[in-house]
């Protein structure tokens, strides 16, 4: 009879893991007070119907570094979980169409990125053992007829030209009560989709062509403020500073001076609570598109002289991000390590966590061969190892050292419900 094997479980390869043990054991202790706190807040706000948060573990420093609300990557998630994602989907889509059997999705328009349709695939077919009929309608003017596409995995999507019919969107006679965007609407609002009766989750105005990440972080920092009074801890432990340039044109070489102020506050800010936890590691900023995704438009700095200057080939990587969009304005954030790493060869990861509605349901490692502790991992060359969630992030076991599977990642849980929360407020301020 064969013995199960533990589930691999990436480990902190710094000294400096002391502070965040800490911070987990405070948290193991208190979840009685967290788990009633988040129920008042779902109470007051609804969440969103799925989202992603990347996360970034400095053994020091515990904190999001990007909320996604059109996550892509669910072929990424541990399928021993998959029960939760089930369940999770039930709940929401009675509390948002109490009567809905189907669902139509509308996924991104980039057909030939096999990885996105895998992630589709898996999508779909958990709304679909959720006990719902649900079809794709593509936004693509590629798409103008029912287009099968195999996938590596021996999975099939089948994608079908969206229609709109007075005010509402379907497929021929399919015209479900609700529409599932896994678009990201970095080209912009569609058209076919504006001012229609049915329900378009999540709402347009959350696409990339308006929301901007710097309103999502003001709105994280409340929520970091008034979870650190609960638990009477330091907000800087679970919340990245950040500022933002809002006029810049890096092509014209407009917004230098203000990038490089900006820059060297930034700097400044972070080495005084190094300073203050006796932190011997250098201060970096991150510096991202304000709105978009796919890491692109990513650059990091560790004095105000790198962003002096840039050269052609680096204000080109920053001047667009998905879709070509034009980047305008930039968020520069605190730069967090990850000392996480994965394997034998010890490569850098970062954790990315999954909700549905208001529960977690799995996540992945992020993990990079080629890249250091303070470089962006979502890059080419990254891949995926799913989560190691032994048991569901918020059912912690107290008799188990942090380091335990479930308690680690019960603290990663904790600050991901914290970044969808305020993607939660977020939301509510459009309705």
């Amino acid at each position: 009879m064969s013995t199960a094997q533990p589930l691999p479980v990436p480990h902190l390869t710094t000294v400096l893991s002391g502070p965040l043990l800490q911070l987990e054991r405070h948290l193991l202790e208190q979840q009685a007070n967290i788990e009633g706190w988040f129920r008042r807040q779902w109470q007051q706000t609804s969440a969103p119907f799925y989202t992603s948060v990347d996360l970034r573990n400095a053994g020091f420093k515990l904190a999001p570094v990007d909320t996604n609300l059109f996550p892509a990557g669910f072929n990424n998630l541990n399928p021993a979980l998959i029960p939760l994602s089930i369940q999770a989907v039930q709940a929401a889509i009675e509390r948002i169409c109490p009567t809905a059997d189907q669902i139509l999705i509308v996924p991104e328009s980039h057909t030939r990125n096999t990885f996105y349709m895998e992630s589709v695939a898996a999508l779909q077919d958990i709304l679909q053992k959720a006990g719902f009929e649900v079809r794709l309608g593509s936004l693509s003017k590629e798409i103008t007829a029912t287009q099968v596409i195999d996938l590596p995995s021996g999975s099939r999507i089948t994608l079908e030209p969206l229609e709109r019919s007075g005010k509402r969107v379907g497929i021929g006679d399919f015209s479900p009560c609700m529409i599932l965007l896994n678009n990201d609407l970095s080209s912009g609002r569609p058209e076919m989709l504006e001012d229609i009766e049915q329900e378009v989750v999540p709402p347009l105005e959350l696409g990339w062509s308006k929301r901007l990440k710097s309103d999502h972080f003001a709105h994280y920092r409340q929520i970091a403020k008034e979870f650190s009074e609960l638990m009477q801890i330091d907000p800087w432990l679970i919340d990245p500073l950040f500022l933002q340039c809002g006029e810049i044109d890096f092509k014209k070489r407009e917004g230098e001076a203000c990038l490089a102020k900006n820059v060297g506050t930034l700097l400044t800010s972070i080495q005084h609570k190094y300073d203050e936890y006796g932190i011997d590691k250098e201060p970096f900023v991150v510096i991202k598109a304000d709105a978009g995704t796919y890491g692109m438009g990513v650059m990091t700095a560790s004095s105000v002289e790198e962003v002096q200057g840039l050269n052609r080939k680096q204000r080109n990587k920053m001047a667009a991000s998905k879709s070509g969009a034009n980047v305008s304005q930039v968020l520069l954030q605190e730069g967090v390590y990850t000392f996480e790493t994965w394997g034998d060869d010890a490569s850098v990861a970062e954790p990315v966590v999954y909700m549905v509605d208001h529960f977690v349901v799995g996540g992945f490692y992020r993990v990079h061969t080629r890249r250091g502790p303070n470089e962006n991992l979502n890059a080419p060359g990254a891949h995926f190892e799913p989560l190691a969630f032994a048991e569901p992030c918020t059912t912690p076991n107290h008799s188990m050292g942090p380091d335990a599977n479930a308690n680690r990642f019960y603290a990663y849980g904790v600050i991901a419900r914290l970044a969808m929360l305020a993607a939660a407020r977020e939301i509510a301020e459009y309705k």
